[in-house]
């Protein structure tokens, strides 16, 4: 297949693509720090069109507030790179696009901007489904460490894939 994107990003888009086909089953990404890498990757696949309902690339936190709704006493409170700031992002993405499922991503790619609570490689998740328990907060935060810019928005959209897979007793 003719791609610029490293080959287990393309594996595991078509992946989703594939299992979400499946199920019928629409998806939208919030993206920050990967800066349309997930989208890239979907994009990738043929028929990633029957899937992909929306993807948002928030990276300044202006978008965050103004595309997805994010308020602001949450960036202010716990920072752009926080849980409660990915939730809103898929929250966001998922009443904006009218999607069953969305991704959120926001993290510090590097080389700088990282601090000792959040150095750099630090990636934080969400994921917000459509009717799903409001209680239900699929959220994490990972640190891959300072693989280098690159190497950690790959990591980040590999675990974003990752979360757009449904369960396997879906498919």
């Amino acid at each position: 297949m003719d791609t610029i994107l490293p080959q287990e990003l393309v594996d595991a888009a078509r992946k989703v693509i594939e299992r979400n086909v499946a199920l019928g089953r629409r998806i939208s990404v919030a993206e920050s720090c990967t800066g349309g890498l997930v989208a890239a990757a979907l994009t990738e696949i043929p028929g990633s069109s029957d899937v992909l309902e929306a993807s948002f690339v928030t990276y300044s936190n202006d978008a965050k507030l103004d595309l997805l709704k994010v308020s602001s006493d949450v960036i202010e409170t716990f920072g752009a790179v926080s849980i409660a700031v990915a939730w809103s992002m898929a929250q966001g993405a998922l009443e904006a696009s009218g999607a069953d499922v969305a991704v959120a991503i926001t993290g510090i790619a590097g080389p700088g901007g990282g601090s000792e609570k959040k150095p750099v490689g630090t990636v934080v998740f969400a994921r917000a489904e459509r009717c799903a328990d409001p209680g239900d907060i699929v959220a994490d935060r990972k640190n891959f460490g300072d693989l280098g810019r690159g190497g950690v928005r790959l990591q980040a959209a590999l675990c974003a894939l990752e979360l757009l897979m449904p369960p396997e007793g879906d498919a």
